[in-house]
């Protein structure tokens, strides 16, 4: 929790220029993948995003650092992420930043994924900024149900959260974190995230900003530490057991009945430096399935991010709750209307 006391400004305003570095070089390295992000805002649906580009090799993360000091590690954590990627038929976005070494890693970050619970961070987001700005303290009520909604992914709490944040305050939000990629859905659970724009709502609760202040971070960073047992796989695997991991998550078959949407979004923090993991998968043929692929690209860079440090979180083992839907999928049929990004009812989109 000291963390934000020390962190330097500019060590988030360096990566938030080499994040558009490494955008700019996995679109100048990966013509297809560029084409198909491109696309997404336009033809994303619902249901629906950019099919995985086939390439000889596989996947094709694009990872670089802030400083010459560690282009060598960059150019490792990509090869070790491909590898770790190679062969699964999941859909990933994936991006990753650290303070640190400055190396930041990107892969289709700018895919639309279904949010599924990870949305319930930026319900939590959206809340705390609106009390800011009628200078509010969380009530006893609002503090029971945020607990509630991000340690255990109640959904009536969610929901309840949701309305009190209301649609004003839930855009107003989105566009002061500059999150434009993220498309909001009355259906709470089918918002569209993008892992680039996780990563900037990570930075926000990590570092000095205009938009969360510190009180704010603090709390939601706290809830995110403890969220329980059933619910803390995915990017916190081989993470050390020297940083504070702070995770959400969210698992949702979609269409019912069809292949499974498993999110994990964390940042790691101590004293003096803090990395964020964005992880967002679809075609996955089943919770455990989709929790593997993320756990095997996180362990390849936490592992990369802290060489040595052998004192770690294990991967995942399934809990009973694992394979169960963590919300309620609305009424929907192939037949219907698709609510494309721009035609979202009750929203604007920046």
């Amino acid at each position: 929790m000291r963390f934000d006391n020390v962190v330097r400004v500019h060590s988030w305003l360096a990566l938030g220029v080499i994040l558009a570095l490494s955008a700019a070089t996995t679109a100048a390295t990966t013509a297809a993948a560029t084409t198909a992000a491109a696309t997404t805002a336009a033809a994303t649906t619902a249901g629906a995003r950019p099919a995985a580009v086939p390439g000889a090799g596989g996947p094709r993360v694009s990872c670089v650092a802030l400083t010459h000091t560690y282009d060598a590690r960059a150019v490792k954590m990509a090869r070790d992420i491909d590898l770790r990627l190679r062969g699964r038929v999941s859909t990933v976005g994936l991006a990753e930043a650290d303070t640190r070494t400055g190396i930041t890693c990107q892969y289709h970050s700018t895919w639309h994924f279904i949010a599924a619970s990870v949305v319930k961070v930026i319900i939590l987001g959206a809340l705390l900024r609106k009390l800011q700005e009628g200078h509010l303290a969380l009530s006893a009520a609002q503090k029971r149900l945020a607990w509630l909604m991000i340690t255990q992914s109640d959904n009536n709490a969610a929901t309840r959260l949701w309305n009190e944040d209301g649609p004003y305050y839930r855009q107003h939000f989105l566009n002061l974190a500059r999150m434009r990629q993220t498309v909001l859905n009355p259906a709470w659970g089918l918002t569209l995230l993008t892992a680039h724009d996780e990563i900037l709502l990570l930075k926000l609760l990590t570092g000095p900003n205009n938009v969360l202040n510190q009180p704010s971070r603090i709390y939601a960073r706290y809830l995110m530490a403890h969220v329980i047992a059933s619910q803390r796989w995915g990017v916190p695997a081989g993470a050390p057991r020297s940083v504070r991991v702070h995770v959400k998550n969210g698992w949702l078959p979609f269409p019912p009945g069809g292949p499974w949407e498993i999110n994990s979004i964390g940042a790691f923090t101590s004293l003096n430096r803090v990395y964020l993991i964005a992880d967002l998968t679809y075609d996955n043929p089943s919770m455990v399935y989709g929790i593997d692929t993320i756990e095997d690209a996180a362990e390849a860079i936490n592992h990369d991010l802290n060489p040595g440090d052998h004192d770690v979180i294990p991967r995942s083992r399934p809990f009973p709750s694992w394979g169960i839907p963590d919300e309620p999928i609305p009424t929907w049929s192939t037949s219907d209307e698709p609510i494309r990004p721009w035609e979202t009812p009750g929203e604007t989109v920046p």
